[in-house]
């Protein structure tokens, strides 16, 4: 495959085979319990080639269709148990790699994004691409001074792709809704739609990471890549190396898996206060550990600007949902219009339902565990809940919502890592208004 499919008819039937081959499984299982064979078997092979099929299409399609695969790997541990291993698989093989552009594609976008002896700047270049991104892939090279590499090139085409994808995906939400429970999947997509624009220029990415690489230029914890030159499609930083966080969920050591988790979290909190910036792109493939212990992160394309830092009023509602206040908290979010005014309901319903949220700073460390979010996703996931009624009818205010789901995300790493961590110290540090 050289460039991103681009033509909307072909994209559009990729992504319609997506729910028709669902039903057909389905249908195909139904036959199969009839005849007698085991329901958890007909489940686990529904499961395997529904994941099979819809990771290998949106890797193939590239665009926004595997940029909402990206989005949809850090909910993976939210996927009960039972079924979570296909997905896992898939999920795993999405975020790691993607068919590449052809060799002339990359020389074609090179010449025009870099001159035509764009050459001369590079002692070394590596035609074979060494990751995939969700709209380019990155090339391993040596500047002209030396210095290792990373060369984001992005694909053809996946401006038009991008844009076609996400408009077909709305159209087919409700498949997507089973890796979700609890969680509105338009909302999600919506959102992801009003990112991408912003992610399509590499200019804008470069701004992003160098100011979070000045911010944290003397950290010893984190490490962000300087920016070496940039182009609208093309971005040239330092190659970094480490240990992915996906390698460390499938077989890190206890050490390992705490230490992520809690640079993770510092970086997580930390970002607006200190750059005004707040990283959006939470998935396993763009966080790494370095051999010194050092947490790296890459990938800047999508951030929520925060010249403010965090809402005070998070932290207030954390504070007042720890404690209990239930009346106190239903007048904050009324006034921050998390509950309408003409809603009917009630503090103490409203209090259970946020209650277990705030569960990681009860105490002085936390266990983050897959088997914790998959709990919290069946209890505002099941219709037959009064947790489910509640959460109906909560309100997140549109500037809230990147925040929202970035936290969602980046609290699906630490079950995927099953991280503890001192969340209640690193909250009480960097989120405004928790101490009051």
């Amino acid at each position: 495959m050289t460039d991103v499919p681009r033509r909307a008819a072909q994209r559009t039937a990729k992504l319609a085979s997506l729910p028709l081959d669902a039903a057909g499984r389905m249908a195909a299982g139904w036959g199969r319990r009839l005849t007698g064979q085991d329901a958890a078997t007909v489940q686990a092979d529904f499961s395997a080639r529904t994941a099979e099929q819809l990771f290998e299409v949106l890797g193939q399609l590239k665009g926004g269709a595997m940029k909402f695969g990206q989005a949809l790997s850090v909910f993976e541990a939210a996927v009960p148990d039972e079924l979570a291993e296909p997905y896992r698989q898939a999920l795993s093989k999405l975020q790691a790699t993607a068919p590449p552009m052809s060799e002339t594609s990359v020389r074609r976008t090179l010449d025009e994004q870099l001159g035509s002896d764009w050459r001369r700047r590079f002692a070394e270049f590596e035609e074979t691409p060494a990751a995939a991104a969700s709209i380019g892939q990155v090339h391993r090279a040596r500047w002209h001074d030396g210095r290792p590499v990373a060369v984001k090139i992005q694909y053809p085409g996946a401006d038009e792709a991008l844009r076609a994808d996400l408009r077909q995906l709305m159209r087919f939400s409700r498949l997507f809704q089973s890796l979700l429970p609890g969680a509105e999947v338009k909302p999600l997509l919506n959102e992801l739609q009003d990112r991408m624009v912003e992610e399509l220029d590499y200019r804008l990415e470069a701004d992003h990471q160098r100011a979070f690489a000045a911010a944290f230029a003397d950290d010893g914890s984190v490490h962000v890549p300087r920016v070496v030159a940039s182009s609208p499609k093309v971005m040239v930083s330092e190659w970094v190396t480490g240990e992915p966080f996906a390698d460390i969920i499938d077989h890190g050591s206890r050490e390992q898996r705490d230490r992520a988790g809690r640079l993770l979290s510092e970086f997580h909190f930390s970002s607006p206060a200190r750059v005004g910036l707040l990283h959006a792109d939470p998935h396993p493939g763009n966080f790494r550990l370095l051999p010194d212990g050092r947490l790296t992160v890459i990938d800047f394309g999508a951030v929520a600007r925060l010249p403010e830092g965090l809402p005070r009023t998070l932290g207030r509602m954390v504070r007042l949902a720890l404690e209990d206040r239930a009346e106190e908290l239903m007048e904050l979010l009324r006034a921050d219009r998390f509950v309408h005014t003409d809603s009917t309901l009630r503090a103490e319903d409203v209090q259970a339902y946020l209650g277990p949220f705030v569960d990681p700073v009860r105490t002085e460390t936390f266990h983050f565990t897959r088997s914790w979010l998959q709990h919290q996703a069946d209890r505002v996931g099941d219709l037959r809940s009064p947790d489910f009624r509640t959460g109906r009818s909560l309100n997140l205010p549109p500037d809230y919502l990147l925040i929202h789901r970035v936290t969602l995300g980046a609290t699906g790493i630490l079950c995927q890592l099953d991280a503890e961590v001192a969340a209640r110290e690193i909250v009480a540090t960097w989120q405004p208004g928790f101490l009051e």
